[in-house]
C-alpha cells in the first residue's frame, strides 16, 4: 500500500506487499525489495537500493549524497540486505568513486540516530547501537 500522500517517482521500482507511508519521498532509480514497510517521513534518495522484508522508521534519509568533498557526482549506491531494520533518523549516505557503494547487509539492527557515510560496509546481524556514527571507509 502506497499511502496517497507519499511520493514515489514512477522511475523507482517498488516490490510486492510493500508499504509506503504518507510524506515520504522514493525517488527515481530506487529499489524497494517485496514486503518492506517504510513508515511515514522516510526519504529515499536515487540510487538506493533495498532488500526484502525491511522496515524503515520515521525520518530516516538513505541514499543522499556524500559529505566527501572528493564527491564529483558520480552515480553511486546504498545497498540494503534483506530483514534489516533501520530505526528513526538514522542516515546512510552514497558511496563515492572509491568504492562506488554504501552496503548494509541483510538481518541487521541500525538504532536511533545511526550515521553511515560514503563507502562503509556493515556485515549481515549487525547491530549499530543509537547515536553510532561511522565515517567514511570502514568495515564492519
Amino acid at each position: 500500500m502506497i499511502d496517497k500522500l507519499s511520493s514515489v517517482s514512477d522511475k523507482a521500482t517498488v516490490g510486492e506487499n510493500v508499504t509506503i507511508g504518507a510524506f515520504t519521498s522514493i525517488a527515481e532509480d530506487v529499489v524497494i525489495g517485496d514486503g518492506t514497510v517504510i513508515h511515514p517521513n522516510v526519504t529515499v534518495c536515487s540510487g538506493t537500493r533495498i532488500g526484502k522484508n525491511c522496515e524503515i522508521f520515521p525520518g530516516a534519509v538513505i541514499g543522499v549524497i556524500p559529505q566527501d568533498l572528493k564527491f564529483e557526482g558520480e552515480e553511486t549506491t546504498v545497498e540494503i540486505g534483506d530483514n534489516t531494520v533501520i530505526r528513526e533518523c538514522v542516515t546512510i549516505h552514497r558511496g563515492t568513486k572509491d568504492k562506488w557503494k554504501t552496503a548494509i547487509g541483510s538481518n541487521c539492527l541500525l538504532m536511533t540516530y545511526v550515521h553511515i557515510a560514503h563507502d562503509c560496509i556493515v556485515g549481515d546481524n549487525v547491530i549499530l547501537a543509537s547515536y553510532v556514527g561511522l565515517a567514511g571507509h570502514n568495515v564492519i
